[in-house]
Parts: C-alpha cells; sequence; structure tokens
C-alpha cells in the first residue's frame, strides 16, 4: 500500500509510525510496551496480542475487564482466521424473569445484562493455536502492573472520574455494588491522572489464568467465586453456563472496495454494518474529502445499513437471514437507490455510547492481528466478582424484551455485540488490522478510516485523526469541533440536524499497521486517547 507519509491535512501531532521487525499499537502507552517486549522475547503478534489484552484489563479498566468479550482477525502464515469469544446469556435467564423485576427494558446494571465472559478463554485460545511463548509468560506483564501499580495516564483519568460519577448515581448504596467501589475507587473517588493505581486481586486473577490456561475461570475457583457471588446477589450465572463455554473459531466476510478487500467478523458482532455501507458507497465515485456530497453519501449509506443491521443481527445460531445476502451487488444497488439529495429518516433507534479497548500487532514475519474486547459502558455490569478484581460485564443490555425481535433475550444466547476487530487485503495479501472503537460508532469510524485511506490516499496517521462524524438517530448528527464548517452548514441545508460537539470520546478511538509493498510497517494511532505505537 502506497500514500504520502508528509501529507496531512489535519496539522496532527503525530507523524506516521514506520518498523521493520514489529509493532503494537493500542490506547495506552504501557500495554503496548508489553506487547513490543513479547516480541523482543521471541513471541509473534499473537503472543504480543494476548499480552497487550491482559495488560489492557489492568491499564485502562475504564474500558474493558477480565470479565468481559473478545474478537479477533488473525493473519498468521499467509491465512486469515478469525475468532468470536463472545458468551451468551445464562440459562435461567428470559424476558418473563427480567420483566417480573419490574423492567420494560433491559437494564444497564446488576446481574439481568451480565453474560458469560470470553475473554480469557479468547487468550488462552489464540495462544494455544498460534502462539510460541507459554501462556504464562504472556500474563506477567499485567500481572507486574497489577501487583505493583501505574500512574494513571491522562485520558483514562478522565474517564475514570466521569465513570465514578455515573456509577455513583447509578449504582446507589446497594450491597452488591460494594465492590466496585472498594475495588476501582479504594479512596472513595476516582485515581487522579499520574496517580497510582494497583489491584493486588486483579494481579492473582491474572496469575491463576496463567497457570491454568484460563481453566480455573471457567472450572475451578474463580468459576466458583463468580456462582457462589451471583446467588448471595441474585445472580443468574450457573457453574454449567460458564462451564461449557468455549471460543468461536470463525471464516471473516469481506468487500472488494477500491481494489482492496474490507475484512470484518460474521455476526454476531456488527461489522456487517460497515462492509453493507461500503458496498453501497462503492456505487459512487469521490473526489474531494472535505466535500458535503461525500460526507451526505456516507451518512446516508450508513443509516441505511443500521436500520438492516439492527434488525437482523444476533447469535448467529438465531439469524432470520444470510448475512452474504446483505453483501450481495443487487442488495447494495437497491439501497443505494434510496440515496437521494435530502436526509432520510432511517427505521433504526437511538444508539447508545460504548466502551472498548482495541489493539493491533504485527510481527518480523508478517503476522499480524486486529483485536478487540469490551467489557461494555466502560467498567460495565457495576458487580466486580469479590477477592477476584473482575468486572462482569453488561452486554446483555443490548438484547430486545420484544419476543418478535431476530435479537430477543433467550436463555443461552449470544447478544448483538458492538465491537469489531478490522482487517485490509489487497489482491489476497495482508495490507494489515485496523479498528474504531467506541460502542455503535465502530462501524461508523471504520467506513470513515477506510475512506480516508483507500478514496482519498490518507496515511494511517492521517485517516485517523480526520475529523470524524457520529449518527445518533433519525436526522441527528454529531459533528467534532474541527469538522469544516462550512460543510456542517450545507448539511444542514440537506436536512440533517447537525450538533457539534467538544467531546472525543464520543467519536471513537482507533489503530492501524498496514504494510507497504517493502514489507515496512507503517502505523496510525489515536488522537483522541493516550494512544501510543511501540516499535521495533
Amino acid at each position: 500500500m502506497r500514500f504520502d507519509p508528509l501529507y496531512h491535512p489535519y496539522g496532527s501531532r503525530r507523524n506516521v509510525n514506520y518498523a521493520k521487525k514489529g509493532m503494537v499499537a493500542t490506547s495506552q502507552p504501557l500495554a503496548a510496551r508489553s506487547g513490543l517486549d513479547i516480541l523482543k522475547k521471541g513471541g509473534n503478534a499473537v503472543d504480543a496480542a494476548v499480552a497487550t489484552a491482559a495488560s489492557l484489563t489492568v491499564l485502562e479498566p475504564t474500558s474493558n475487564g477480565i470479565g468481559g468479550d473478545a474478537f479477533a482477525i488473525i493473519w498468521k502464515d499467509g491465512e486469515m482466521l478469525g475468532l468470536n469469544s463472545s458468551g451468551p446469556s445464562p440459562a435461567e435467564l428470559d424476558i418473563d424473569t427480567v420483566k417480573q423485576k419490574g423492567h420494560d427494558e433491559m437494564p444497564k446494571f446488576g446481574w439481568e445484562p451480565v453474560t458469560v465472559p470470553g475473554a480469557p478463554a479468547g487468550w488462552y485460545e489464540l495462544s494455544k493455536r498460534f502462539g510460541e511463548l507459554p501462556f504464562k509468560e504472556l500474563m506477567e506483564p499485567a500481572v507486574e502492573y497489577a501487583e505493583e501499580g501505574y500512574p494513571v495516564s491522562p485520558t483514562l483519568g478522565k474517564y475514570w472520574k466521569a465513570a465514578f460519577k455515573r456509577y455513583s448515581e447509578a449504582l446507589g448504596e446497594e450491597k452488591k455494588f460494594r465492590n466496585w467501589f472498594d475495588t476501582f475507587a479504594p479512596e472513595g473517588r476516582a485515581p487522579k491522572i499520574g496517580e497510582v493505581w494497583k489491584s493486588e486481586d486483579h494481579a492473582e486473577t491474572l496469575k491463576e489464568i496463567g497457570e491454568t490456561g484460563s481453566d480455573t475461570f471457567y472450572e475451578g475457583e474463580i468459576a466458583e467465586k463468580i456462582v457462589e457471588f451471583g446467588k448471595q446477589t441474585g445472580g443468574y450465572l450457573s457453574k454449567k453456563d460458564i462451564s461449557r463455554f468455549s471460543p468461536e473459531w470463525v471464516e471473516p466476510l469481506s468487500v472488494d472496495y477500491r481494489g482492496h478487500e474490507v475484512w470484518e467478523l460474521p455476526p454476531n458482532g456488527q461489522g456487517l454494518i460497515a462492509l453493507q455501507a461500503l458496498n453501497i458507497l462503492d456505487g459512487f465515485d469521490f473526489s474531494c474529502e472535505d466535500s458535503v456530497e461525500t460526507y451526505h453519501k456516507q451518512i446516508e449509506a450508513l443509516k441505511l445499513a443500521f436500520s438492516d443491521g439492527k434488525k437482523v443481527i444476533t447469535d448467529p445460531e438465531h439469524m432470520r437471514v444470510d448475512p452474504e445476502d446483505m453483501l450481495s451487488e443487487d442488495y447494495a444497488a437497491e439501497r443505494r437507490e434510496l440515496i437521494g439529495e435530502e436526509a432520510i429518516e432511517p427505521e433504526s433507534g437511538r444508539l447508545a455510547e460504548g466502551g472498548t479497548v482495541y489493539l493491533a500487532t504485527a510481527d518480523k514475519d508478517g503476522n499480524m492481528v486486529s483485536y478487540i474486547q469490551s467489557n461494555y459502558m466502560g467498567f460495565g455490569s457495576g458487580l466486580v466478582v469479590p477477592e477476584t478484581g473482575i468486572a462482569l460485564q453488561n452486554r446483555g443490555n443490548s438484547f430486545s424484551l420484544e419476543p418478535s425481535h431476530a435479537n430477543s433475550l433467550e436463555p443461552g444466547k449470544r447478544p448483538y455485540h458492538t465491537i469489531i476487530p478490522g482487517f485490509l487485503t489487497k489482491h489476497g495479501d495482508a495490507v494489515g488490522p485496523f479498528g474504531v472503537m467506541g460502542g455503535y460508532m465502530q462501524p461508523q469510524g471504520h467506513l470513515q478510516v477506510v475512506m480516508n485511506a483507500l478514496d482519498f490516499e490518507l496515511n494511517p496517521q492521517a485517516a485517523l485523526d480526520a475529523p470524524r462524524w457520529r449518527w445518533e438517530e433519525g436526522k441527528k448528527i454529531h459533528l467534532e469541533k474541527e469538522f469544516p464548517h462550512h460543510v456542517g452548514k450545507a448539511l444542514y441545508r440537506k436536512g440533517h440536524r447537525i450538533k457539534y460537539s467538544l467531546h472525543f470520546g464520543g467519536f471513537g478511538r482507533g489503530q492501524i499497521i498496514w504494510k507497504d509493498e517493502d514489507d515496512v510497517f507503517a502505523g496510525g494511532t489515536e488522537k483522541r486517547t493516550d494512544g501510543h505505537i511501540a516499535s521495533w
């Protein structure tokens, strides 16, 4: 892939990062360093991804944790494979049970939205199949940071403070939430920027996972602690729910776009939305990234894709349509015809924000990983398992309580998932991983980053730094403060309801590692967080 490394119309604070032997890009500098250290010890890109992911559960707990889910796209020895490590709902939980608790929709906090955590099993599955170093060694950087502590970085501190306020208001004084405050606010407040935070419970849990290959989490002592905590506080997860979980290897989906193949994982993730929108846009020609016509068509295509995706995406065993049918040329042409000069009113509902971490790795042999994990909505459900540091995810919040909906809550079902890793190839050869985390912003970010690179030939850093838009609902569009105001006004005249936002977090946080024709890695990292690229 060729691009101008010096062409950067947005005044980035960073230039493109280059490396030959290896690269790790993620949202927290110390976590990126963990992955690079593993590469230097003889590990490959998969080893580095697992070590970085484990470290991020300690180093960025506002966005992910041991009790969350994970997805990955792996390019290893010239072949691509996907991993879905997202857990299902408890066998004892159904729509009637939730409604009997007084809920008209799935709650955000408490036991009802808790699904089986998939991340630890995903780490071990990746290591077992593709890793070079012992699994235990991959956990060691995370254990060290949890035991010794680390100074809270600026963006992390900002989100931690906001999360403390939100969770204090939402969780109240209920006993089952007390462990969250004891773990993440031991001083009765969020850690300050630059202040050292540590968690011995996290360290012990990560040690046990490393020593047992995650067996302790699903069949041993940790599983027992999760179930016992649930019995004491009104939970639904059983030992059987946890023990029968295993990650699933899947074949990624792709569409051709501007001479490249863009890859996403199949449902229950929402990568299908990004692919469908790109498929619609492939029928247009774009000459300028800052054109009102460019942004208008991007937004309209995205809305059409979301209105489809929110209807049908769920656990693949419960899907009522074939994802490949949604990516057909005929269907793309049909949807493309709906894009006119005025903003349309799509059928999809309001989209929430989320909390996630994304990382990309590459090694000297050309192996690469696109990896993402999350607890959802920041720290997740507000439930922390005593003596473990495990914050349980609230991914089940995305379930519908309408029985006729494709994504309706059912026992043992995986919900619609927002977190999606991306990958780019050209004529079957790897270009590399990319991702933009952030709830329902993710397919929107994927679309914008891919078009910035392939339509407008921006380098990886410039592609990430470009001002972003975010569709919320109906005709409502949020624009970053740097977004060209004359274009914003023109979009308003087309019927879009525009709001400028100073909140970086609502526009996603991305990482890119792409390989050029000389097998040199070029990386971009996110200005909207404490993003960092560790290179070798």
